[in-house]
């Protein structure tokens, strides 16, 4: 069994730290660059082909009490609009390349590769527990099992199992339990660890 955790440094002591930090600025960033890049798109096109087909709109001429000049405008917008989702849409169904783009995805994702999320690592503690107990003579079974212990006891030193037992304590009536098959204190190590960098659950 592996030693027990008492907890994980934080940013100032681990220097994979300020990586984690800053790919989570990354990722908060990323969530809105849809939304501003197709403003930016719709923006910087519309003023760039307005000079061209202003002549058009120009004049006191209305259309249902407003001026053409904004009808242009909105005209140019949605244009650009159509335009880009029509590109999604065959970048979809004709090159399709968002099918390798998966694939690269899952193969840099570490928890599809060599780690494992707190849920398949409990599902796992407890096949591993439910095999050494239906074939304790078999010496092959046994040591398979002694190295997914090791593979699962990294786990806990994982901000994600971290925030799984903050979650979990704060959901459910009663605190996530230690596990026979986690480092002794794994479990209450990462609930410290939690309230050292002031982790707090998720409000719904």
């Amino acid at each position: 069994m592996a030693k027990a955790v008492t907890g994980t440094p934080g940013v100032a002591d681990n220097p994979s730290g300020l990586k984690k930090w800053s790919m989570r600025q990354y990722w908060r960033l990323q969530q809105s660059q849809s939304i501003i890049s197709m403003g930016f798109w719709v923006i910087l096109l519309t003023l760039n082909i307005w000079p061209y087909i202003r002549w058009r709109f120009e004049g006191d001429e209305t259309l249902l009490g407003i001026p053409a000049t904004y009808w242009g405008f909105v005209s140019i917008s949605a244009a650009v609009i159509l335009f880009v989702m029509f590109v999604g849409w065959f970048y979809d169904h004709f090159l399709t390349l968002w099918k390798e783009h998966q694939n690269v995805i899952l193969e840099r994702n570490p928890f599809a590769t060599y780690l494992l999320t707190p849920r398949d690592a409990l599902i796992i503690g407890h096949l591993v527990t439910i095999l050494r107990t239906q074939h304790p003579e078999d010496k092959e079974i046994q040591a398979q099992c002694d190295w997914m212990e090791k593979w699962i006891a990294s786990i806990p030193e994982l901000e994600v199992f971290r925030r799984m037992v903050t979650e979990l304590d704060a959901k459910l009536d009663e605190q996530v339990p230690e596990f026979n098959f986690l480092p002794h204190g794994a479990v209450e190590g990462a609930r410290q660890a939690a309230k050292k960098d002031k982790m707090k659950p998720i409000e719904e």
